[in-house]
């Protein structure tokens, strides 16, 4: 049986061209990744987000096959009994069932209620059984522990077999209520004025310890770092472009204030390539201005000699880097912004500049929408009510930009 790994006209495969690490020190690791595009039909722009279809591990795929004693290249096909339905297989059939874990089914996931309410029946110890029936109740005692037992621990549908040893569904059922392993999708970090035949990603490696003492492995990054193009192997991996709004100013004199900690920068790098591009074709290019942070220079500083480059070329006006643990007081991006308020508003008070804002949605980005309305207050001589008017005129006008993530 070929297995049949998710390609299409809509979502072809491309080559893992190229990858470095960017952290030069410290425990935690950044990746620079490319994809050759060249023989494929992809297009892209500076700001769109590139979606990657990751594989999971091998050896998560192995370990059901043991628990459940299943042969795993066993060939099986999914056969809806209701002839009026339209929802579509979770993935092709005929396949194995190593196919459709490795390529198609969420396996790394925490588990939905309802499947472990599912496959409840199938564990043959009366305390295991007992432990499920109460986790998929809606009793008060039943929704505590499958918030403490499987979403604080961080269980993924392996580790529940595992700790549950007489739970033993039959694969194929497991197969049927298992979600579908979604996309990863990244903010594209390369400009194709510059890079036209690839496609660059930044992306932090994710590994961590869960409560229960097991390391957590995210799916694509740690398919990234395990698939180094880098030693000659060569690895396919299907991709697809989403467009987005996130754009540069049309006119490129118009000034622009970028606010990046961390891959938030990612969109970023190709902005500066547009910039730097239309710079050496004699255009004039409105103020450049960068907001980067990190931790410690020394560590994880990422594209720090192609910033220095571009300073020096004056492709970038201004840069402001806070790292946040190099002195005893934490700095952010955002303290930058209040002690440069008068820049930022000349940028976007004075000059009708654009400010955009990539990161994280919960804290940063929020923090610098209210910081970007004090500003407003305190330079713009605002109000409160006319500062709030201003800055929702601004996200309206497509002045005020956020590519942002929870």
């Amino acid at each position: 049986m070929i297995r049949r790994p998710p390609r299409s006209t809509l979502f072809p495969y491309t080559t893992l061209f190229r990858s470095r690490e960017l952290n030069k020190g410290g425990n935690r690791s950044c990746m620079h990744i490319e994809f050759d595009i060249k023989d494929s039909r992809i297009r892209y722009e500076s700001g769109d987000h590139v979606a990657v279809f990751p594989m999971n591990d091998p050896t998560m795929i192995d370990t059901i096959g043991k628990l459940l004693g299943a042969n795993l290249d066993e060939a099986i096909s999914l056969v809806s009994l209701d002839d009026d339905t339209h929802k579509k297989n979770p993935f092709p059939c005929p396949c194995t069932y190593r196919t459709a874990l490795q390529y198609y089914l969420d396996i790394s996931s925490i588990p939905y209620i309802h499947v472990l309410k599912e496959i409840s029946d199938y564990a043959t110890d009366p305390e295991e059984k007992m432990k499920l029936k109460l986790m998929t109740s809606n009793t008060p005692e039943g929704k505590a522990l499958y918030h403490e037992w499987v979403h604080n621990q961080c269980r993924n549908i392996v580790q529940i077999l595992q700790d549950l040893p007489s739970l033993k569904p039959p694969l194929d059922h497991l197969c049927e209520l298992l979600p579908r392993l979604q996309a990863r999708y990244y903010s594209i970090s390369s400009s194709p004025k510059i890079s036209p035949d690839r496609i660059h990603i930044t992306a932090v490696l994710v590994k961590y310890t869960a409560p229960m003492g097991r390391t957590i492995n995210g799916v694509a990054t740690s398919w990234f770092a395990k698939n180094n193009p880098n030693n000659g192997n060569k690895h396919l991996v299907p991709i697809f472009v989403r467009k987005s709004q996130f754009r540069l100013p049309a006119q490129t004199q118009t000034p622009v204030i970028m606010i990046g900690p961390g891959t938030g920068f990612a969109p970023f790098r190709g902005f500066i390539q547009e910039r730097k591009f239309q710079q050496v074709q004699g255009k004039e290019i409105g103020e450049t201005i960068l907001y980067f942070g990190c931790r410690h220079k020394a560590e994880d500083f990422i594209y720090e000699e192609e910033l220095e480059d571009y300073i020096k070329s004056g492709t970038i006006s201004k840069l402001h880097v806070a790292f946040s643990r190099d002195q005893k007081e934490k700095v952010y991006v955002t303290h930058l912004l209040r002690q440069n308020a008068d820049e930022v508003w000349n940028v976007i008070g004075e000059c009708n500049g654009h400010i955009y804002v990539c990161g994280d949605a919960r804290n940063m980005a929020r923090d610098v929408h209210n910081i970007i309305k004090t500003i407003c207050v305190e330079q713009g001589k605002m109000t409160e009510e006319k500062a709030t008017e201003y800055v929702k005129r601004m996200e309206f006008q497509k002045r005020y930009s956020a590519d942002v993530w929870s």
